[in-house]
Formats: structure tokens, C-alpha cells, sequence
């Protein structure tokens, strides 16, 4: 699939235009960039963070497989348009992978874990998976990208801005206050941040000139076994923060008398932005 998306993509150092020679990408002042066994390439310039830990992509893999999130990956896909999709800080490509097998477009996960670019390589046929950081740049020609999606991820306003072509569409998803409310303080997980949609809205308009064309509220119940609701913890930023020993001792308490598992909410809110006319 990077052949097939090849165009669009640009050398990190130079913004030159990339070739692909045998399982070489390189461009015409010299920089060469190695396809991985696996089928990714990385384009990551400078020191990033490393992203998330081979347990924690593991983790994350075991959850959205389950299906758990799939209202909101489809959700997602409703949104987007055919054509270049680019899902920055797509993790291992299950958001993409709904989203092209809906449209009938081609993708590109751009994101900075290896361990997340090994299993987003083969997410779908039509997906390419790429390391970098939105941070320090997407390598992608500027107006080259007819959607970019981000789901809990780093947003990267201006790159974002850049690489979108005229008329085309960013759709951001984002946690609601009441997200995962049953099992957040239970189980230790890091908490949804105040005013969420305000800092969103101010992001957009801030400088990048993006204007909020739709924007709506998904909420649906999930009934976790503790199986799934491990998964949930790890696949995240909670995993930072919760030792192996203490999850389970929370999970202990928070499953007694419950067999079945929890009932825990799914809340997102699913906003539709463009570059201001």
C-alpha cells in the first residue's frame, strides 16, 4: 500500500518527493528510509517520544478487536469522505481500517510506536502504515490529504492544517465527561480533562483558521468482563500509572458480587472540522 500512497508522501529532511526502490524509500538529495520487515516505513526525524509499549499496543489490540468501540469506529467511517485518509495517531489502524472498508478510500496510519506500526501494516489492504510524530511534522505534501482523523490522540493543529487539502475534512473524537465513569476512579485510570471541547474549539480557530462544520455526542453501554476491562486500563495512558499487583486488586473489588462483568459507558463526541472559507 505505500506504493500506492507514495505520492503524497514527503522526505522528513527535505520535503523532496519520495521514491520507492525495492524496499527502499528515498529521494533525490540522498536520504534513504528502509521499509521494515513488517511493511512499515519510518519517517520519524529527530528524538520523539517512543510511543506506546509493545503491552500496552497488545493490550489495545485485545480491547478494539472485542468490538467494544465499534459504534464509534463507525461513527467515524459516516464521517469521513472517499479518498486520502490519514489517522494521526492511529495506533494499530483499527479506526482506519473501518474507515477505508466504508469509503472505498486508501490510508495511512502515521503514528510514532513501533509496536503500533507493526500490526497497523496489515490493518487492512488499503492501509500504509508510517512512523512519525505530528509534533515534529506529518510527511505529507501541503493539500495532499482529503481527511485526517484523530481518535484520542494528539491533534498537531498546524500540520494538520497544512497537509489538508482545500475543502477537505479533519474529524477529531474525543472523550466526554461521563466516558468510562464507572470504572475510572475504580480502577485508576487517569481522568477526562475539564473543558475539553472548549480547549478543541480554541484549537481550531486558533491561528490554523479551521471552522467546526458538524459536530454531535455518541453514547452507548458496554457490559466488560474483567478480561476486557484489564485491557481497557493497560491500552492507555493509565498504564503509566497502575502496577500489575494493584489492577488487579481493584479489578477484585470492583467485580465482587458482579460475575458478568460491568456495565460502563462509552461517551464520545465526534466533531467535524474544514479549513474557514
Amino acid at each position: 500500500m505505500l506504493a500506492e500512497v507514495l505520492p503524497a508522501l514527503r522526505c522528513p529532511h527535505c520535503a523532496g518527493q519520495l521514491d520507492l526502490s525495492g524496499r527502499v524509500l528515498g529521494c533525490a538529495a540522498g536520504h534513504r528510509f528502509d521499509l521494515a520487515r513488517q511493511g512499515y516505513v519510518n519517517l520519524a526525524v529527530g528524538r520523539s517520544a517512543p510511543g506506546d509499549t509493545p503491552g500496552m499496543v497488545t493490550a489495545r489490540d485485545a480491547f478494539l478487536s472485542a468490538g467494544h468501540y465499534g459504534p464509534v469506529a463507525a461513527a467515524l467511517a459516516d464521517r469521513a469522505v472517499p479518498g486520502l485518509v490519514v489517522d494521526v495517531g492511529g495506533g494499530t489502524g483499527y479506526y482506519l481500517a473501518a474507515v477505508v472498508e466504508a469509503t472505498g478510500g486508501r490510508g495511512v496510519v502515521v503514528e510514532p510506536s513501533a509496536a503500533a506500526l507493526r500490526r497497523a501494516a496489515r490493518a487492512h489492504p488499503r492501509v500504509a502504515a508510517v512512523g512519525a510524530d505530528v509534533w515534529r511534522g506529518l510527511p505529507f505534501a501541503t493539500g495532499s490529504v482529503d481527511v485526517v482523523t484523530t481518535v484520542f490522540a494528539p491533534r498537531g493543529v498546524a500540520e494538520v492544517a497544512r497537509v489538508l487539502r482545500p475543502g477537505g475534512r479533519w474529524v477529531v473524537v474525543t472523550p466526554l465527561a461521563e466516558h468510562l465513569r464507572e470504572v475510572r476512579g475504580p480502577l485508576g485510570m487517569v481522568g477526562v480533562e475539564e473543558r475539553k471541547a472548549e480547549r478543541l474549539h480554541a484549537d481550531l480557530a486558533d491561528g490554523a483558521g479551521f471552522e467546526v462544520l458538524a459536530e454531535d455526542e455518541l453514547r452507548f453501554t458496554r457490559t466488560l468482563e474483567r478480561d476486557s476491562l484489564r485491557a481497557l486500563v493497560l491500552m492507555g495512558p493509565s498504564a503509566h500509572h497502575v502496577d500489575a499487583a494493584a489492577l488487579d486488586a481493584r479489578l477484585d473489588a470492583a467485580l465482587a458480587g458482579r460475575p458478568g462483568g460491568l456495565d460502563v459507558t462509552v461517551g464520545v463526541r465526534l466533531t467535524v472540522a474544514g479549513p474557514a472559507r
